[in-house]
């Protein structure tokens, strides 16, 4: 197949299309960007590739470029962030032109414009996986492997590593080449500001982020991670239904959030925009460590929580219980955000490719993904990550 590399010479971009080129039935990827000599410059790093591989230019805001492109290609692979701008514009041309689709949107807003789509993508006959990163992504498979353990669901919580120590996600890099802050930095910032999607008491609602939730999980492991707006939430909820709360979460340490906190009042004060407050935390400045310095002690530690997990409570055989699968050995995977999302999402392609995800529609890694045969895949391309399933009644 031909395979639409939309923002493949991006950080996210580069990982997935170097995993891509050794897949089965990829016989040809086109690197496009806006920025064509990015696109030329990955091309040559992978000139040992089996695969064809060329370049071209494509603005994803020029309908009429972005549809002459998707028009050559079977499958388009989009990494083009923050997807808040430019997700649902490139999933609304790819059902236009009858092209299959999977990206790694992780804003929740244009998510749930995304699975608005759900009919004009059946009618097309296109099958689109939206989300399919490390959160969400990893998370929303995770997820499925607690809610398949129990009757019914109540709670459910998917959360993921941003500095605690051990995790690998402590070393991420938040500047790109060019010292700017990278596009995942600033939908962070669009994520810990405004309010964002959770679930309370069964029902989608919005609360403001950095909220905290304390957890007693199965191991005896206990601790409090913090709110920020994902799109887990808002697919969980339509896919699982629970009954309770739900809500995406960042297991991080007291001094980080509470310099997030700092860069969130200023946002909603209108004294930053989402690219500055991505530089100042990318690059923190003194005033701004000072004034967290002082939060810090208002915020509670991760205590003894995984660095990467989902944690479902329901009624399993007629009692209460809670399951938690949780990713160990994730310091090989969460090294570089990168490699975090970039790897799984060219494993989702890799289902896409064969039919083993091809009903049309928009879907949720968790209603389309197998998440075994994923997560073989995966512990086999970031050794030695595995996946540990427990359970407490």
């Amino acid at each position: 197949m031909k395979i639409l590399a939309l923002g493949g010479p991006g950080a996210m971009g580069r990982v997935a299309v170097r995993v891509a080129t050794g897949l089965p039935g990829v016989r040809e990827i086109v690197v496009a960007d806006r920025d064509v000599e990015a696109a030329r410059r990955l091309i040559r790093e992978l000139a040992d590739s089996r695969v064809r591989m060329s370049a071209r230019k494509v603005d994803v805001t020029d309908e009429a470029e972005l549809d002459a492109a998707l028009n050559e290609a079977d499958i388009v692979f989009n990494t083009v962030g923050p997807y808040y701008r430019f997700g649902l514009g490139v999933l609304r041309a790819a059902i236009r032109t009858r092209t299959h689709y999977i990206d790694i949107c992780d804003d929740w807003e244009p998510t749930l414009q995304m699975l608005d789509l759900d009919a004009d993508a059946r009618a097309a006959g296109v099958c689109a996986v939206i989300g399919m990163g490390a959160s969400p992504g990893i998370s929303n498979l995770l997820a499925a492997r607690t809610v398949a353990r129990l009757d019914t669901v109540t709670d459910l919580y998917t959360a993921w590593p941003v500095d605690v120590p051990g995790s690998g996600a402590e070393e991420t890099d938040l500047r790109g080449p060019d010292g700017r802050p990278i596009a995942a930095a600033v939908h962070l910032m669009q994520q810990i500001s405004g309010t964002v999607a959770v679930v309370s008491s069964g029902e989608l609602v919005q609360q403001p982020p950095l909220q905290p939730v304390t957890l007693t999980l199965p191991g005896g492991r206990k601790g409090t991670a913090y709110t920020v707006g994902h799109p887990e939430p808002v697919t969980l909820q339509r896919s699982y239904r629970p009954e309770g709360d739900s809500a995406n979460l960042m297991v991080i340490t007291p001094g980080t959030v509470a310099y997030m906190d700092v860069l969130r009042r200023e946002i909603d004060g209108g004294r930053l925009t989402n690219e500055t407050a991505a530089a100042d935390l990318a690059k923190p400045s003194m005033r701004r460590a000072m004034r967290a310095a002082v939060r810090a002690i208002k915020f509670k530690t991760p205590g003894s929580l995984p660095p990467f997990f989902a944690a479902a409570r329901g009624i399993k055989d007629g009692r209460p219980t809670t399951i938690l699968a949780h990713l160990t050995g994730t310091a090989a995977l969460m090294k570089g955000m990168a490699e975090a999302t970039g790897i799984p999402a060219a494993l989702g392609l890799a289902q896409l490719l064969d039919g083993t995800v091809s009903r049309p529609g928009v879907h949720p890694p968790e209603t389309a993904i197998d998440p075994d045969r994923f997560f073989a895949d995966l512990a086999e391309r970031a050794k030695p990550i595995a996946v540990v399933i427990e359970e407490a009644s």
